[in-house]
């Protein structure tokens, strides 16, 4: 959710004002299990217990699933830095650069095509005025955010290369200006999108773009759809008590984490670049009274999609007299998002066990809407996995911040994993219950999912059956992919669920750093004569301050993976190779982002620029730069560091 917000997620019922159906009340408000409970008995529905035991490598609701999973190949790809390099002759070479120069383009030039305002109902409003927009999609509105000399401070290459935007363009004296929302881009019609969400488990209400205002789509020269979106740029219709602005804290981060997540190949928004706004803005970082003035930021974010959960959730929320614009975003979505689905042809149908005695037969090539949901939840399902095997935490997985594209959106408290603590949140909102902690982001997938599932069937887009099956395949593409990610982190031939889960729990017990176990890790040998008090040295580096007891529970685990190791017919170099290439050397720390803020918070963006670096090579060794590998360090775990609040 995009507020700009000086206080922490309110949770906003369904207006008075505004009539809702009981029966659609209660279908957009009840818990999964209520739709689970047939077909979905190896699921059970989210609580706040402990949801991952240290003899369980999953949580709970996916634990107990048959081990005969489909044959899917989770593809893992490594960032461009660790691919091959391609060995073209240099006139080739040339050639290339030559033809690519021929598509880089001025802003001026960027090519304009802008389906969600022409295709979509629109607010006939155009003012910023808080209020509820009905029977639209979006506002047109234009970027206020006060600005007195911006700066950019940092920009990617990648993301302009995605755009064909000509490098140089960074250079001109007026990019600033642009890009923070003082000058009109030539081209663009800028917009607020409206959508609503549930936000720790409760239905907020309308939600919507309040600080986070789209220029519009650009189609690059592989006719690719981007949208340009600036964060921070002002009020919208959806602000409610907001201001509409961000801080250079928070946009720091955000710029960080898109492009450090692709670099990891984890699906994700990105980022084109950051300014400074040159005037403060106020903010209560801790919602404790105490608020105080920062420096104002805007990122340029891009994706495909800013679609979430809760775009479509909003108009069914509505009941009948909005319902009719579920099917019509469904249709735009999958015209310009899934066009195998609005293109497929029939083929053979797929089934699947109710939980009762007789099958039901769910024929995806007979309903796009049906096919178009199972494709998101598995998605949803293939991007947490990857999230799990990196150690992220998102923080607020509230339905408005599930992207319908499978995206990793809005980064507000996240963090990676330091010492592996499965019940772990970056986020002080979220510490009550840890509803949105490491462990539980599995289960939570599925229970947006589930809200998602609900909409649809409100609008009479899908039926049950679908909705089931469409959580099933979540479940199974989870645990298809997850597996398939921590068998090459750990180099085995095949997955081994006993090895893993007792890895997982000795790494819990002994707070393990998740990060540079995994990388330290692919320095053991296949050597089952090595003496068992030398087993632990090559992992003597993060296995600190253990005792008599936990060496040897280290070394009975060693023993196990190395008699795996010995046996799967791989090499160590090889295998070495194989798995530095899956776990990262580096990856962005809340420390490394806080050092970068505390500098550039005194116009100092040189660290801001290095960690951009640093994150776009994470699996390089990268000389000179092992101190971005470290732990912590003592102040690190003060607040507002490792753990976030949501005020931005």
């Amino acid at each position: 959710m995009d507020k700009g917000l000086g206080f922490g997620h309110a949770r906003h019922p369904i207006p008075s004002h505004h009539t809702v159906p009981d029966r659609t009340r209660e279908r957009l408000t009840r818990k999964p299990f209520h739709i689970l409970k047939t077909n979905m008995a190896r699921l059970v529905s989210l609580t706040h217990t402990h949801l991952f035991s240290p003899n369980s490598l999953l949580p709970l609701s996916l634990r107990h699933r048959p081990t005969a999973l489909s044959k899917r190949i989770f593809r893992f790809y490594p960032p461009l830095a660790c691919r091959s390099m391609d060995h073209s002759s240099i006139d080739s070479v040339t050639q290339r650069l030559s033809n690519h120069n021929l598509h880089r383009l001025s802003l001026e030039d960027l090519k304009w095509d802008h389906s969600f305002v022409r295709e979509l109902p629109a607010d006939p409003r155009s003012d910023s005025f808080p209020r509820e927009v009905l029977h639209a999609c979006y506002t047109k509105v234009s970027p206020s955010a006060p600005v007195e000399d911006p700066q950019l401070v940092a920009w990617s290459q990648p993301v302009a290369d995605l755009l064909d935007l000509d490098l140089k363009e960074f250079e001109r004296p007026d990019f600033p200006l642009f890009f923070s929302g003082a000058s009109p881009l030539v081209g663009a019609l800028p917009y607020a999108q409206c959508y609503g969400g549930h936000q720790f488990g409760m239905w907020a209400g309308q939600l919507g773009d309040g600080r986070a205002i789209t220029l519009g789509e650009i189609l690059n020269s592989k006719s690719e759809r981007w949208e340009l979106q600036l964060k921070g740029a002002g009020k919208t219709p959806y602000s409610r008590f907001a201001d509409g602005l961000a801080v250079l804290r928070s946009s720091v981060r955000e710029f960080l984490c898109s492009e450090a997540m692709h670099h990891l190949g984890i699906p994700t928004t990105r980022a084109l670049c950051l300014v400074t706004t040159g005037k403060l803005v106020t903010r209560d970082m801790f919602y404790d009274g105490n608020p105080k003035e920062e420096p104002g930021a805007i990122v340029c974010r891009v994706a495909q999609s800013f679609l979430r959960f809760g775009s479509y959730q909003i108009h069914a929320s509505r009941g009948d007299e909005d319902l009719g614009l579920v099917r019509i975003l469904a249709d735009y979505t999958i015209k310009h998002h899934f066009p195998h689905i609005e293109n497929m042809s029939k083929s053979e149908s797929l089934s699947f066990s109710t939980g009762d005695e007789d099958h039901s037969v769910v024929d995806l090539t007979s309903n796009k809407y049906a096919a178009w949901v199972v494709e998101v939840a598995e998605r949803t399902a293939s991007l947490i996995a990857r999230w799990q095997g990196v150690g992220f935490t998102h923080g607020v997985l509230n339905t408005d911040n599930m992207s319908i594209l499978g995206l990793t959106i809005d980064y507000g408290p996240f963090g990676f994993l330091d010492a592996f603590d499965p019940k772990f949140t970056p986020n002080t909102t979220d510490l009550p219950g840890r509803r949105y902690c490491f462990a539980n982001q599995p289960d939570i997938g599925l229970w947006n999912i589930a809200q998602f599932t609900t909409t649809l069937q409100a609008a009479h887009l899908i039926d049950e059956k679908e909705a089931n099956y469409a959580m099933e395949r979540y479940g199974t593409k989870f645990m298809d992919d997850y597996q398939v990610i921590m068998t090459k982190k750990l180099g085995l031939p095949k997955y081994n669920k006993q090895l893993i889960n007792k890895l997982l729990s000795n790494m819990a017990v002994d707070k393990v750093d998740y990060t540079n176990f995994f990388r330290t890790l692919s320095n053991i040998k296949a050597d089952t004569s090595i003496p068992d008090d030398e087993l632990l040295v090559p992992l003597k580096s993060v296995l600190l301050d253990i005792g008599k007891e936990r060496k040897e529970a280290w070394t009975s685990w060693l023993k196990a993976y190395i008699h795996e190791l010995s046996i799967s017919g791989i090499s160590d170099d090889e295998r070495k190779t194989s798995m530095d290439l899956v776990n990262p050397k580096y990856i962005l720390r809340n420390y490394l982002c806080q050092t970068a803020i505390d500098a550039a918070e005194i116009g100092d963006f040189g660290e801001v620029n290095r960690l951009l670096k640093l994150v776009e090579r994470p699996f390089d060794e990268q000389p000179g730069m092992e101190k971005y590998a470290r732990l912590p360090p003592a102040w690190a775990y003060r607040p507002g560091v490792c753990m976030l609040s949501c005020s931005s």
